[in-house]
């Protein structure tokens, strides 16, 4: 082939190509483009409604106001901090950036994943106020598109106006005028140069750059807007140097922006769980969470929510002043020291000082008695995480997400830690019904005996496993599985994963019925110490025990309309469910051994609240007593309760016993389905599971012995000792008669 053959194929292969484009582009351009009128006139914005499954309604999702400030209201600072972080060239191209979209695809590929972004301000608006956010080819070329009418259509001014009265800054404030609000508690024109560049900030990321919850981030990316404006010489080095001695937020405009707030709804984390589920799913698709009036019905019955936020405000009442009256902070004054040196260094006021100013702040926050008093309570308020699900369908009936101490005393706390869904902790002897459980899937019944004396098991690289907890057992005796479970023995639970079951097994179960974090497969498993799982998952993972061994997924959405009520999102009736995980036998013993736990065990304390209703449960409490937990059920519902602290330093290790499962969770269980059982409107009445274990059967020999030890292999072992406080010498079960 001639050089001038191979050109005139290059150039005709160039021009093939160039058609095929320019028809592709023609094709996606024909459908899905806002019209004259719809560019001219932006729809309203309307107010999105949660309902529980009772009809009662929960929040909104909305604007709380949206005012249309003219060009001329909006601060000079703000323009140009927005020009400066997100397109310098603003004022030089007519909607689309070819050398930035090109320089921006280059470095992408370079990197191999999406490093810089080409948008413009005019595609931008063209994107939130007109397109879906569907990530695909057709939609960007839709956006340059749609940038191109919108800067046929306005002026330079009038896109910079619409664009900053109409763009998300996060917690519901769209437009600078509510985000000035919500974040400042002032007007646009208050706002300075240093809370000018924070709201830009938060553009790239309005939960990720929130300077109430990630006050350092949020410092960081403000002080990047501030340099960018510095070097287009849009701000001089004294105005740079003060904006960056401002700090983010100060005390009046936390008060002025709480005071502005709304009041938290019943089950606040719940409702930010849905918001967080939906905000980018692809089914709402075309709509907007925030802005087109949607209707949100969820699973939560409203009554039971009301009597779980009753009853962890009750049980945490008391037990926070327990632990107030047990803690010391003079015997942990090294674990202060190291709260208090955090604090300080993430204090915006420290953060955007000079160098050598820093020290003079550092000393100044660590002698001022109230900082250091505010560090103390913050580190000892007890958290909670409570849920409780419908053992047929897996419906999140209510949730508690934090205590409501917490929530009283932070008015962030809506978009603060879900302890259901977002902590993972060790479950402690919480985990021991799975070990049970596939000890009895192979060959062991309630009634067989285990040896529960101390124990020793040598691992595969050679380390001696010594778990303690033997319940008072000496050498040689023994307990059934029913009393060992009751009363938690850890030694039992040691034995039974090392000789009659082993560590895979019991993982490969677990996750069958629910748990989802990841599990080491090694002894400690059979104490809840060989991974780090959620209450949400540990509520669903024991409804397969309710459920005559069907484990359900857990949901919390029923459907979708939007403002005029064309279904949206429908989500199916029908429950999914993992049958027959457990036998019907084994999950009739099980619930069998696990009603000892309420009736003469570990959880004998919910008695005291709850009779009349047939459940069971399982008490856990980890090392140093950092977590307590508690799972029970009746025939119709689980609930899982976790109870502990932000940071595991601080424990319940000084208050005894009733640091423990059976103390510091299981009494809000037992609250709770008290409440929930006496109400005559709510549907649950289900006394019985309707297992008659023991009774039409053939009788039990207590002897049953042991089965021979079977070899197991462990990966990644792991040597620690479970606490031996659930562990009281318990008596056997009768016979039947």
């Amino acid at each position: 082939m001639t050089p001038l053959k191979f050109l005139w194929i290059l150039i005709a292969s160039f021009i093939a190509l160039l058609i095929v484009a320019i028809i592709y582009v023609n094709i996606v351009i024909s459908d899905g483009m806002p019209s004259l009128a719809e560019l001219e006139n932006p729809k309203l914005n309307l107010a999105t409604q949660i309902y529980s499954a009772d009809g009662v309604l929960l929040d909104h999702f909305f604007i709380e106001r949206r005012v249309d400030l003219p060009f001329d209201s909006i601060p000079k600072n703000f323009i140009n901090a927005l020009i400066a972080t997100e397109d310098r060239k603003f004022y030089d191209h007519w909607g689309v950036h070819i050398t930035r979209i090109f320089g921006a695809a280059v470095k992408n590929t370079m990197a191999g994943y999406t490093k810089e972004g080409a948008s413009t301000i005019t595609m931008q608006l063209a994107r939130n106020l007109y397109l879906t956010k569907e990530v695909n080819i057709n939609r960007k070329i839709r956006e340059a598109f749609t940038a191109i009418m919108i800067e046929r259509s306005y002026t330079k001014e009038q896109i910079l106006q619409l664009y900053s009265n109409t763009v998300y800054f996060g917690r519901g404030a769209y437009g600078i005028s509510v985000a000035a609000q919500v974040f400042f508690g002032k007007s646009t024109s208050e706002l300075t140069l240093g809370e000018c560049a924070t709201l830009v900030a938060l553009l790239k990321s309005p939960v990720g750059y929130d300077p109430y919850l990630y006050p350092e981030k949020s410092l960081q990316r403000r002080d990047l807007v501030l340099s960018l404006m510095l070097d287009q010489d849009m701000i001089t080095s004294s105005q740079y140097l003060s904006a960056a001695e401002e700090p983010l937020i100060n005390k009046t405009q936390e008060k002025a922006r709480s005071q502005s707030g709304r009041r938290l709804s019943i089950a606040p984390h719940f409702v930010e769980m849905i918001r967080q589920s939906l905000n980018d799913d692809p089914r709402l698709a075309g709509y907007d969470l925030y802005r087109d009036g949607l209707i949100i019905n969820s699973t939560l019955d409203s009554k039971i929510q009301k009597y779980a936020n009753e009853a962890v405000q009750e049980h945490l009442d008391e037990l926070q002043k327990n632990f107030n009256k047990n803690w010391s902070w003079n015997k942990n004054q090294k674990l202060l020291n190291n709260l208090i040196d955090k604090a300080i260094k993430s204090n915006p006021t420290y953060r955007a000082a000079k160098s050598e100013d820093k020290e003079k702040i550092y000393n100044m926050l660590a002698s001022n008695n109230k900082f250091i008093d505010s560090i103390k309570n913050a580190s000892t308020t007890i958290q909670v995480g409570l849920v409780v699900l419908d053992n047929e369908t897996g419906d999140i009936l209510a949730m508690v997400g934090a205590s409501p101490k917490f929530l009283r005393e932070n008015p962030n706390a809506k978009y603060s830690l879900n302890h259901v869904s977002q902590i993972r902790r060790q479950p402690g002897s919480s985990f021991k019904p799975f070990v049970y459980a596939a000890s009895l899937m192979r060959g062991l019944n309630p009634y067989s005996q285990i040896e529960c004396g101390p124990y020793s098991y040598t691992l595969s690289t050679g380390e001696v496993w010594s778990p303690s907890g033997s319940g008072s057992c000496g050498p040689g005796e023994t307990r059934s599985l029913y009393s060992a479970l009751s009363y938690s023995i850890n030694t039992v639970a040691a034995r039974l994963v090392t000789q009659v079951t082993n560590p895979d097994e019991v993982v490969k179960l677990a996750k069958k019925m629910g748990i989802q974090s990841p599990l080491g497969a090694y002894p400690a498993i059979s104490l809840g110490a060989a991974g780090e799982v959620s209450p949400l998952e540990m509520a669903a993972a024991f409804t397969g025990f309710a459920n005559h061994g069907n484990s359900v997924k857990y949901r919390f959405l029923k459907d979708v309309s939007d403002h005029f009520g064309n279904e949206v999102i429908k989500s199916s009736r029908k429950a999914t469910v993992n049958y027959g995980v457990l036998s019907d036998t084994i999950a009739e013993q099980m619930v069998f051994m696990m009603k000892g736990t309420i009736e003469n065990g570990t959880a004998s304390v919910i008695k005291q609240f709850f009779n009349g209703i047939e459940c069971g449960g399982k008490t856990g409490t980890t090392n140093e007593a950092a977590d307590a937990w508690f799972i029970g059920f009746t025939p119709e519902l689980t609930c899982a309760v976790w109870v502990g602290f932000d940071d595991k330093r601080v424990n319940f290790d000084y208050m005894g016993s009733y640091g423990y499962g059976g103390r510091a969770a299981a009494p809000i269980w037992g609250r709770l389905m008290a409440k929930v059982y006496s109400d005559l409107l709510i549907k649950y009445k289900k006394k019985n599971f309707g297992y008659d274990y023991l009774l039409d059967t053939a009788p039990i020999n207590y002897d049953t012995p042991v089965p021979t030890p079977q070899p197991i292999r462990e990966s990644n072992p792991m040597i620690q000792e479970q606490p031996s406080q659930e562990t009281t010498l318990p008596p056997l079960p009768k016979k039947p008669q």
